[in-house]
Parts: C-alpha cells; structure tokens; sequence
C-alpha cells in the first residue's frame, strides 16, 4: 500500500487520467479541452471566459485551447454552446457510468475525510504555485 502523499495522489491522478483518456479517445478531444469545456460549463459570466478558464487550467495555452473550442461550434462567446453542452453531458455520463465502480463499498466518512484532506492539499498547492510564481 501506498502511503498518503505525493506518489499516492499523483498514482491515483494518473490512473483516473488514463480512465478519462480512454473516454476521450474517440471524440477528438484532448484532456486540457474536455478541462476547458467543464470550466466553461461552470462559468457565471462574470468577467471573461478566457480569464476565468486561465486562472483555473494552469496553462499558458488556456487562450489558444478556448479558441480552438470556439472554432469548432462547443463554446461561443463566453458560453458553451448547444453542442458543447450535449457533448459535456455525454462525456460526463460515461464517465460516471465507467467509475462508479471505483466508489461503490467506500464508507461515507471515509470519503468525507478522503475529499476534506484533498482539498486542503490542493488549496495549499496553489496557495504554493501562486507565491512561487508557478
């Protein structure tokens, strides 16, 4: 068994990312797009699309990968279109319908302790990445 940490967390990262990628594959949708188009879907429409998506991806390409999403009709302006919400919903069923199985038996409180543990590492990691400059 893994002990909680950097190698368990990117592990688990990685296999959950290879689970995605094999959603993905046949859509023609690379992993920072199917990102950019849930952000996009989570977008209250204040201030700019492009800003909200580049402080959330990390990615210094967040500006060129929203354009491509505007060039294929699945965001314009600063909204998903039809298509792009049809495709969001698609997506985020098989997703859910292929782990589910990775949830199922997980005690309540486990999990509860499980997402207040993760979320405190991940605030502090970009608490880091904001005061590193990265």
């Amino acid at each position: 068994m893994i002990p909680f940490g950097p190698q368990l967390i990117g592990q688990t990262e990685k296999a959950l990312n290879a689970l995605l990628q094999s959603v993905l594959s046949g859509r023609d949708l690379a992993e920072r797009e199917w990102v950019t188009l849930r952000l996009a879907s989570q977008f209250d429409g204040v201030g700019e699309l492009d800003a909200f998506v580049a402080e959330r991806l990390h990615d210094p390409e967040a500006g060129r990968i929203t354009a491509a999403l505007r060039d294929r009709g699945l965001v314009a302006n600063a909204a998903l279109t039809p298509a792009g919400s049809a495709l969001i919903a698609e997506i985020g069923q098989e997703i859910a319908a292929l782990t589910a199985p990775l949830w199922h038996g997980i005690e309540e409180d486990d999990a509860d302790a499980a997402t207040r543990i993760l979320n405190v590492v991940l605030e502090r990691s970009l608490t880091l990445l904001r005061t590193t400059g990265g």
